[in-house]
């Protein structure tokens, strides 16, 4: 018998305030048919002022534990994503640590942007693996509205804050592709294209977090070959095939990047769980928002085959397999 992870359970939060299309109209030169034709976002959440990332994080944590029936102090690891911490350090995910009492647990955070929830659960699932957690905890929280210029009307309308989570389990499987829980992760990153989506900030250069730029079209057409490229490479790994996935949850960055790589992938549309037309893009916590609405409103059953897909600035891109 093989020592493998399962999610036992998954949590969500996002911030009260909305902000339309219609309202970023009144700030930049844009509207409503132009966001929406152009990324297929309508909305997106707003932390408000000083509702800082480890708030999101605290409150989507709490609810994958109690989805999970398990208690904070059951937890071996926190592993949280993100670009956008409450400090420089120390990492925001001991500030998690301490709101649900998992005082023996190990917490830190990583950092790969949008492929951070995926790069987090590749290292939770190795631990259990390993046999150095038994219980983790893998968040994806970001505040990244805080990194916007809002005079810029590329970037300002594409991203907004949230957090999800999961809790990951030790179970013992027989090493196949039927067996419950994540069958594989795969890890990627160029840093070659780091000028195509970056903040112009940080400590040692500015001292400043800056802001978000992006070339657009250029991490499109990224996005789309190596998001379906990543996904091909996890379905090989499994001797699997695109018949066999039941869901595909990607990252949340742009309705016509998730529509250009199904279709890349022959994966009719009503298998890809959608939120980034209500959340817009939330960066690291993307992937775990999606996943529970999905699994929390029973769309995603037992036995079926999940497929998740990121990828992000540096550029960095990944995939997971999970058999829920």
């Amino acid at each position: 018998m093989l020592m493998r992870s399962y999610i036992a359970g998954c949590g969500a939060y996002l911030p009260s305030r909305i902000v339309t299309n219609d309202e970023l109209a009144t700030r930049v030169d844009t509207s409503d048919e132009w966001i929406v034709e152009r990324t297929g976002i309508r909305q997106r959440h707003v932390a408000a002022d000083g509702e800082k990332t480890s708030d999101l994080a605290i409150a989507a944590a709490r609810q994958a534990l109690e989805k999970a029936g398990v208690a904070g102090e059951s937890v071996d690891l926190i592993v949280l994503a993100t670009a956008s911490p409450d400090n420089t350090f120390p990492a925001t995910a001991v500030k998690v640590q301490t709101a649900i009492g998992a005082h023996k647990a190990v917490a830190f955070d990583v950092q790969a942007v949008c492929s951070g929830f995926i790069y987090g659960l590749a290292v939770a699932d190795n631990a259990i693996r390993l046999g150095q957690a038994k219980t983790a905890l893998v968040i994806g929280a970001e505040t990244f509205s805080r990194l916007l210029d809002w005079n810029d009307r590329t970037t300002c309308v594409l991203f907004g804050d949230g957090a999800g989570a999961v809790v990951l389990k030790a179970c013992e499987g027989q090493g196949t592709n039927r067996d419950r829980g994540i069958l594989s992760t795969h890890l990627h990153s160029d840093g070659r294209q780091h000028d195509m989506l970056y903040a112009d900030g940080g400590p040692s250069s500015t001292g400043t977090v800056g802001k978000v730029r992006m070339q657009g079209k250029e991490v499109f057409r990224h996005a789309v070959v190596n998001m379906a490229a990543v996904l091909e490479e996890a379905l090989v790994a499994n001797k699997l095939t695109a018949g066999d996935i039941d869901w595909l949850v990607p990252h949340q960055a742009n309705l016509r990047i998730l529509d250009a790589t199904a279709k890349k992938l022959g994966l009719p549309s009503e298998k890809v769980v959608i939120t980034v037309d209500r959340h817009a893009n939330t960066s690291a916590a993307s992937i775990p928002l999606a996943l529970a609405e999905a699994a929390n409103d029973g769309r995603i059953k037992p036995g079926q085959l999940v497929m998740l897909e990121a990828m992000g600035a540096g550029f960095t891109w990944a995939s997971a397999a999970v058999r829920w």
